[in-house]
C-alpha cells in the first residue's frame, strides 16, 4: 500500500468500489471487509468498514483498521482518521490532525475542509474567520452560509453577504454577466428567512426580479421556490403569467398540488402545453401523471418528445421513475415510442431488463444480442439479464466462464447475493489487476496554456 495506490483507487473508484462494500455490510460481511482492507489495501473497504464501526461507537477499533493507511501519509486517510476522532469526541486530537499550516499559504479547498469540521465540532466562529479571507473566491460564500445554518451567525452572514449582493445587482445594468457573486442575492434571501426575516425576504428579491436586477436564472428559481414555501400563490400565479413561465411555472404547478389542487395544476400546465409547447412543461405534467400513476396520460403528454434528440427526448424520464417491468413493456411497446434519438441502444437495453424482471429472459438475451451497446461486452450484459430474472446460479456461470477482470467484479456481486461474502471477495480482481487491464490514452501533444492541439480539444 502506497500513497499512488490509494490515490488510483480514490479517483478510479478501483478495488471493492462502496457500492460492493456497502452490499458486503449489509449481508454482514464487516469483519471481511475489515480483512480486505488489511491484506489488500482496499480503500473503499477501510472506509465502509470504519463507519460501520462508528455508527456502534466502536472507535478504537475504527482507528486500527486506518492505521495502516494513515502511516503512508496520505491526507485521504488523515481526514478519515479527523473525522473518527472527531466522533469519538477527541476534538482536539482530530483538529491537531489536519489543521492547515499558520503561514497563509493553505489553498481554500484545504480551508474549507478544515472549516467544515470546525463546524461540526462547534466552533463556528473559528471556522468562519478561517474562510472569510477566501471570499475572493465567489464559492467560499455559500460555504459560509450552509456551516453557519442553525448556528446563530446569521447576522453576521447578512452584513457579509449585503456589499456583495448589492454588487450583483448593479452589475447586469453595467453588462457584468461575469459578475463572480451572482448568487449573493439568493443567499442573502436564504438567510433572511432561516432569520425569521420571509417578508423581508421577498421583498428583497421580489424587487430584483421585478426591475431584472440579476444575473442568473438560479436567482428567479429561488425566488419562485421562496414564494412557494410561504404560500404566496398570488404572487406566483402572476410571477408564471409573466416571460418567465418556462423557469418559475414548474414551481407554481407543484405549489398547488402542495395546496390541494392538483386538477388545477394539471389544467395550468396543459394550457402552458398548448399555448408554448416546450419540452420542460411536457416533462413536468408527464412525470407528474406518472406518479400519480396515470401511465397512459404519461405517455400521450410526453408522446410528441420521444423523437427529440438526447437530453430533450422524454422518454427516459419515464423509463428512469418505472418500477414495474411490467410498466416499462407497457411504454416501450406502445406505438409512438421510438428509439432513443442518438442512443438507440438505450432502448433495447430498457426492453431487455424489463423482459428479464418479467421471466422473459431468453427473449432478453435475444435483443441484447440483436443489439449490442458500443462500450459493453454483451456477455456481461446477459449475466446481468440472468441476475435481474433471479437466476444467480446461471449467471455466476456465465461470468466466471469468461473470467475477465470485469466479469469477475460483476461475479464478485453475485456472489455477495448468493450468500458467499468470503468468496466473493477473493474471486473480485486486485487493484494492480484492474490497473493493468485498463488501457493507458496515448501521449497528447499539448499548446503552452496544457490544452491538446488535436481533436477533441
Amino acid at each position: 500500500m502506497n500513497v499512488d495506490d490509494l490515490e488510483w483507487q480514490a479517483s478510479h473508484f478501483g478495488g471493492l468500489p462502496p457500492g460492493r462494500v456497502d452490499l458486503l455490510l449489509q449481508h454482514g460481511g464487516l469483519d471481511l471487509v475489515i480483512r480486505a482492507a488489511a491484506e489488500r489495501g482496499e480503500w473503499f473497504c477501510a472506509q465502509g468498514a470504519t463507519q460501520a464501526l462508528c455508527r456502534a461507537g466502536e472507535f478504537d477499533r475504527a482507528l486500527r483498521v486506518m492505521e495502516p493507511f494513515v502511516a503512508t501519509g496520505w491526507r485521504g486517510a488523515l481526514w478519515a482518521r479527523a473525522d473518527i476522532l472527531l466522533r469519538a469526541g477527541r476534538t482536539q486530537e482530530a483538529l491537531d490532525l489536519v489543521r492547515p499550516d499558520g503561514t497563509g499559504r493553505a489553498s481554500a479547498t484545504e480551508c474549507r475542509a478544515f472549516a467544515e469540521l470546525l463546524a461540526r465540532a462547534g466552533r463556528i466562529d473559528e471556522a468562519v474567520d478561517l474562510l472569510v479571507p477566501h471570499l475572493d473566491e465567489s464559492w467560499i460564500l455559500s460555504v459560509l452560509v450552509e456551516i453557519t445554518e442553525g448556528r446563530g451567525r446569521d447576522e453576521r452572514m447578512l452584513e457579509l453577504i449585503a456589499p456583495l449582493a448589492e454588487s450583483a445587482r448593479g452589475a447586469r445594468g453595467k453588462g457584468r454577466w461575469d459578475r463572480p457573486f451572482w448568487e449573493a442575492q439568493e443567499l442573502q434571501a436564504r438567510v433572511l428567512e432561516r432569520a425569521g426575516r420571509a417578508d423581508e425576504a421577498i421583498a428583497i428579491l421580489g424587487r430584483d426580479i421585478a426591475e431584472r436586477r440579476f444575473l442568473a436564472q438560479n436567482t428567479l428559481t429561488a425566488y419562485a421556490e421562496l414564494l412557494a414555501r410561504h404560500s404566496r400563490l398570488d404572487a406566483l400565479r402572476e410571477l408564471a403569467a409573466g416571460g418567465d413561465a418556462r423557469t418559475v411555472l414548474g414551481t407554481y404547478a407543484s405549489a398547488l398540488r402542495d395546496h390541494g389542487h392538483a386538477d388545477e395544476a394539471e389544467a395550468v400546465m396543459r394550457e402552458a402545453i398548448a399555448a408554448d409547447d416546450w419540452v420542460g412543461h411536457r416533462a413536468w405534467l408527464s412525470a407528474t401523471l406518472l406518479c400519480d400513476g396515470r401511465l397512459d396520460d404519461a405517455i400521450a403528454v410526453a408522446e410528441p418528445g420521444f423523437g427529440w434528440y438526447d437530453c430533450s427526448n422524454l422518454l427516459t424520464p419515464l423509463v428512469v421513475l418505472l418500477d414495474r417491468p411490467e410498466d416499462v413493456l407497457h411504454l416501450l411497446e406502445h406505438p409512438d415510442v421510438v428509439p432513443h434519438h442518438g442512443h438507440e441502444e438505450f432502448q433495447h437495453e430498457w426492453l431487455a431488463r424489463a423482459l428479464a424482471g418479467l421471466g422473459r429472459v431468453d427473449e432478453a438475451i435475444a435483443r441484447v444480442e440483436a443489439h449490442p451497446a458500443p462500450w459493453t461486452d454483451p456477455r456481461i450484459v446477459k449475466a446481468g439479464l440472468l441476475v435481474t430474472a433471479g437466476r444467480l446460479d446461471d449467471a455466476a456461470a456465465e461470468l466466471r466462464a469468461l473470467g475477465t477482470v470485469e466479469a469477475r467484479e460483476e461475479l464478485c456481486e453475485v456472489m455477495i447475493r448468493q450468500g458467499r461474502p468470503a468468496e466473493a471477495i477473493a474471486v473480485h480482481p486486485t487493484m494492480a489487476e484492474q490497473r493493468a487491464a485498463r488501457p493507458k490514452p496515448a501521449p497528447v501533444a499539448r499548446g503552452e496554456n496544457g490544452y491538446s492541439l488535436e481533436p477533441p480539444f
